[in-house]
């Protein structure tokens, strides 16, 4: 396949980012796209069927229908199953581009290439921002020996991809280490900001901590990591695994990622409840408080 050819492509996992970047894609010039989740059997899975319907996406019957007939296979499933998403479609891979865009350590990412490494050409993707709204142009990261082939292709397509290196994993890590910091600064915003909600001193906390990182809007910050963990906490959990997983690799205690991942996960929790999911247009005292109060309720 060259950057000249409509390419036919499919996802296994068709969750969030997998629909956003299909919707994306309906506006390039590719030949046809199908997906598969092991969601579709289930009641659960209705919306995304619909979901990819309305797209104009093909809703398979199983992951190997999905994989028939693809130049690109977009690995889009939850962290825990991306090695086991890649198992699943092995036997009918016959040198594809293979690309896992997986919250993964780099070790997953090796170890799922070296699965693949006779039946298709691997590449470690990283998403570097939220999926929406830029959809299938997010920036994203590539890794591993058939990067350099797959850069120009993607970009056939209007996708934004940049050489993280020639190792699978590279990507991985870069995305993985970054989250240390992006994630543990939404926790420790939650942790923060409903304390000094609970003390009655936020606006405070934010006139002081304004004058410590003049560079930063904390109204902004405080609404959009709440907002990011109401919604996405569970997701984040899982990634935040990962990146313990990461660091363990390199030889660190990940003592702040596994706390990271345990105030992610209580607020995904949290975000569920109407009382948290009503208030996030609402601004950060009505956001503080309900979360407050739903958190208190846990105990």
């Amino acid at each position: 396949m060259t950057g000249n050819e409509r390419p036919r492509i499919c996802f296994i996992g068709f969750g969030e980012a997998g629909q956003a970047i299909a919707s994306g894609l309906t506006e390039e010039k590719v030949a046809g796209m199908a997906a598969w989740d092991i969601l579709f059997p289930e009641r659960e899975g209705e919306k995304l069927k619909d979901a990819g319907a309305a797209i104009g996406v093909r809703v398979a019957a199983s992951a190997a229908d999905a994989v028939d007939g693809a130049d690109i296979v977009v690995s889009a499933v939850t962290a825990a199953s991306s090695l086991a998403a890649a198992q699943s479609v092995k036997a009918q891979l016959a040198g594809q581009l293979f690309l896992d865009i997986n919250s993964v350590s780099p070790g997953r990412k090796q170890e799922t290439a070296r699965e693949l490494e006779s039946t298709a050409r691997y590449v470690d993707v990283a998403v570097m921002a939220p999926i929406h709204p830029a959809r299938h142009r997010t920036a994203m990261l590539l890794a591993g020996p058939h990067a350099e082939a797959a850069a120009p292709l993607l970009s056939a397509l209007g996708m934004q991809p940049a050489i993280a290196g020639s190792e699978v994993g590279a990507a991985a890590a870069i995305k993985m280490v970054r989250s240390v910091m992006v994630k543990g600064m939404e926790a420790l915003t939650y942790e923060c900001f409903v304390a000094a909600a609970r003390a009655g001193v936020t606006d405070q906390v934010m006139a002081s901590l304004a004058k410590s990182f003049p560079g930063l809007d904390w109204a902004k910050v405080i609404e959009y990591n709440l907002e990011r963990m109401a919604s996405h906490g569970a997701r984040r959990a899982a990634e935040m695994e990962e990146v313990a997983d990461t660091l363990r690799e390199l030889g660190l205690d990940p003592l702040m990622a596994t706390a990271t991942a345990a105030r992610q996960r209580e607020m995904g929790r949290l975000g569920k409840q109407e009382k948290v999911r009503g208030t996030i247009k609402a601004g950060r005292a009505a956001m503080l408080g309900a979360i407050s109060t739903a958190a208190r309720d846990r105990h």
